[in-house]
């Protein structure tokens, strides 16, 4: 087994929860302003390389947050009991949880509560680096497949968009299946699948998952995942750092047991709902990525990574990059007022875009004009 000698990232979940594969960075100052990142990122910088400031969360953003929260929590209670039990049903119980950081491990956390809540199940969680363009970590893997090399590894994410980190996923494991003789399972089971890009999911409706709303506070206080070769050797796990200054504002546990209190009255509406989906078509049709073409082909985007769509990535877009212009489909939308409210604070043009199959999409500003 791979033996660290690094310090390991702790945050501010308990370890019974999760453990986090990752190098602890918090001594290291890599982060950079909006502007400096996204010109970086858009100059050919792999945006991995750094971080964007994590900010204070304003009074606004938390606001939304616990709206949010309290307006969604049984329908993500129900939307993680159902992937829960999907997942068993395929895998059984002799398995393990790998969350990608980081929104998949709020997600991830839910799903083993839940199978201890529902089955007395005890399942091993992990949180590990997935980095668009350069792959899943593969130390952290190592170490999984060492660690449990009986149980049934399953992937888990937050949502997906335009399926970007799915894709990642699956070109990762077969390559690390061909090169370590292994079988993992390239499935990434989400909570929320408006890209129809998976068949392990919780819901294809795309709404507010209140974990997107803010940054390290709903998740353990750590960033996002970091590889740059200046502070990561080739046997270290990706990096990422953990926000301690922010501990005030933290609500990462406060959002878990909020969910987890509505899990046991969601039992009934999880196996009605589990039923509604095995009964219609599971096949991923990747028909999100079809409305991002259209929308790169209409607003003469060349980049699809400027795309972001679905609410959740809207609603990060709107927090920490240089945003464009926000589509909706239906302007009015209750479940769009947050976007509408961002949108308006950034002084970011909203357009009513009707064609797509997310509710909403948000376009990242390209520094020269696409042609």
């Amino acid at each position: 087994m791979l033996q660290k000698k690094v310090q390991m990232l702790t945050g501010s979940y308990a370890s019974d929860d999760v453990i986090f594969l990752l190098k602890d960075l918090s001594g290291i100052h890599i982060e950079k302003s909006l502007n400096e990142r996204e010109q970086a990122i858009q100059k050919g910088v792999h945006y991995s390389e750094m971080l964007p400031v994590e900010y204070e969360p304003s009074a606004e953003y938390l606001e939304l947050f616990y709206e949010s929260l309290h307006l969604y929590k049984q329908k993500v209670a129900v939307a993680v009991g159902t992937v829960a039990e999907l997942i068993i049903e395929k895998k059984g119980q002799d398995i393990v949880l790998v969350s990608l950081a980081r929104a998949g491990t709020p997600i991830g956390i839910l799903i083993k509560r839940y199978l201890q809540m529902k089955y007395n199940l005890s399942v091993p969680h992990y949180s590990i680096s997935i980095i668009r363009g350069r792959g899943l970590d593969e130390n952290a893997m190592m170490h999984i497949v060492n660690a449990h090399p009986e149980k049934q590894i399953t992937f888990i994410d937050g949502w997906t968009g335009k399926g970007a980190i799915s894709r990642e996923l699956t070109e990762s494991v077969n390559i690390f299946n061909e090169k370590h003789g292994d079988v993992l399972d390239d499935e990434l089971a989400v909570l929320a699948d408006p890209g129809h890009c998976s068949s392990l999911f919780g819901t294809r409706e795309d709404f507010l998952i209140p974990s997107a709303c803010l940054n390290s506070t709903v998740s353990g206080l750590v960033s996002r995942t970091v590889l740059n070769s200046q502070w990561i050797g080739e046997t270290d796990f990706h990096g990422a750092k953990v926000y301690n200054e922010l501990q005030d504002e933290d609500v990462s546990n406060y959002h878990i047991d909020e969910i987890v209190s509505e899990f046991e009255a969601a039992v009934p509406l999880v196996a009605e709902a589990k039923l509604v989906l095995k009964e219609s078509d599971m096949t991923p049709t990747w028909k999100g990525l079809h409305s991002i073409q259209s929308i790169q082909e209409n607003f003469g985007i060349t980049d699809i990574n400027l795309v972001k769509p679905g609410v959740g990535e809207t609603t990060r877009v709107l927090l920490r990059r240089v945003p464009w212009k926000i589509l909706v489909k239906d302007i009015d939308n209750p479940r769009l007022k947050h976007i509408i409210q961002l949108a308006k604070e950034r002084q970011v043009a909203v357009e009513v875009y009707d064609q797509m199959s997310y509710t909403c999409c948000g376009l990242i500003k390209p520094l020269e004009p696409s042609v």
